[in-house]
């Protein structure tokens, strides 16, 4: 889950980081009282989930509480990158000397944790790393052996940081690193952590993810997510704990295991050039040991979806066996009636096959069509949604 920079700055506060006082406003109105009672000078900023805002208007200085609500205006309601802003955060304005770079992720390549840092911040880091690669420390963190104020000391140097501002800076990223494995974060990020006309070191931009599957640990996380920019049909499946994913496409997409549901919308997508364009509509997978209930839960998600044309279901029986498959597919038709309108491609194959296939051909529902080999069902579902 990511979270909005002012989320990210409360959770930075509330562990110790150096931020600078900071609100969150949905109208003008909040916004010029937050400025005002900052003492006028701020930043207003929109709060979207995604890079770029300040190239897109989405920053605006603002010299007080009058400006601030004339920021607020033209920013609210906003289109960036196809993110609408429905927020914008009022941060108190820093008298700005130096920007410097700093961020803790996993490296999943290395399955460890990566810190980078580096003295070239307020930049897109993968374009110091193209242009300037030595003003950019990368160094991996044993996760048994955590970070270190002596080793986020040799970071730093790394990094080519200032020797006034070193220790500090470091001190810094000892702290993001609680921040990061306290959270159960996969990144924590800071652009620009910045050195102040008078000395101070700030973080003034805060990002981080957090990783859901720690969620279990983090009751509090779930005050965080946003329920308002969540996609309904998503919410729908997280309360079912299926792993959904909405994508833009017409083909509906059902399979056991993150390997073949990721070929299935490959192979999806190929079909589909043939007839118009047809794409994926979601990702969606059942798992490896699901019942036929989860297997319902599923359909009825997908048949729930009005972009969704047609459906395929494509499963390789191993723990979860094809009769349990078919037994869900004609359960979830039972239970929807006359709200499944929608043709269903199925392709089962593994473990059970033959009866998972004579369940389908007995209950012979007018909607559910069985191909034998994934081409042909990715074709066929392709040709469907097209019609």
């Amino acid at each position: 889950m990511d979270l909005y920079e002012y989320q990210a700055r409360d959770l930075f506060e509330s562990m110790g980081v150096p931020v600078l006082k900071g609100a969150v406003a949905t109208t003008p109105e909040e916004a010029a009282n937050a400025a005002a009672s900052m003492g006028g000078r701020v930043v207003v900023k929109a709060q979207v989930k995604v890079g770029g805002r300040g190239k897109a208007g989405g920053v605006k200085l603002a010299e007080n509480a009058d400006e601030a609500r004339e920021k607020a205006a033209a920013i609210l309601g906003m289109d960036i990158k196809g993110h609408t802003v429905h927020k914008v955060m009022i941060a108190q304005a820093a008298p700005i000397e130096s920007e410097y770079y700093l961020a803790i992720l996993l490296d999943r390549a290395n399955r460890s944790f990566l810190v980078m840092a580096s003295v070239s911040g307020g930049m897109d880091i993968e374009q110091v790393a193209h242009e300037t690669p030595e003003k950019l420390a990368k160094v991996n963190i044993d996760p048994y052996k955590g970070l270190s104020l002596e080793e986020a000391k040799k970071i730093v140097v790394k990094g080519g940081f200032p020797s006034d501002v070193a220790d500090d800076v470091a001190r810094v990223l000892v702290t993001l690193w609680d921040v990061f494995k306290k959270s159960d974060a996969t990144l924590v990020e800071v652009n620009p952590l910045v050195k102040t006309k008078d000395g101070r070191i700030i973080a003034l931009d805060g990002k981080v993810t957090l990783d859901d599957n720690a969620g279990f640990r983090h009751p509090d996380h779930e005050s965080l997510i946003d329920t308002a920019a969540t996609d309904p049909l998503e919410a729908l499946a997280k309360e079912k704990d299926l792993n959904y994913v909405k994508l833009d496409g017409e083909v509906g997409i059902i399979g056991n295991g993150a390997g073949l549901v990721m070929s299935t919308l490959d192979v999806v997508a190929y079909a589909g050039e043939k007839f118009g364009g047809v794409k994926p509509a979601n990702f969606l997978d059942i798992g490896g040991g699901a019942s036929a209930q989860v297997m319902a839960d599923g359909l009825s998600i997908i048949l729930g979806d009005p972009a969704v044309k047609s459906v395929f279901v494509n499963v390789f029986g191993g723990i979860t066996a094809c009769d349990a498959v078919a037994n869900g597919i004609v359960q979830a038709l039972e239970i929807l009636g006359g709200k499944a309108t929608k043709p269903i491609v199925v392709r089962l194959d593994g473990n059970n096959v033959a009866e998972g296939r004579r369940i389908l051909n007995e209950a012979a529902h007018p909607l559910v069509q069985q191909l034998e080999t994934m081409d042909g069902a990715a074709a066929k579902a392709a040709e469907l949604a097209a019609k």
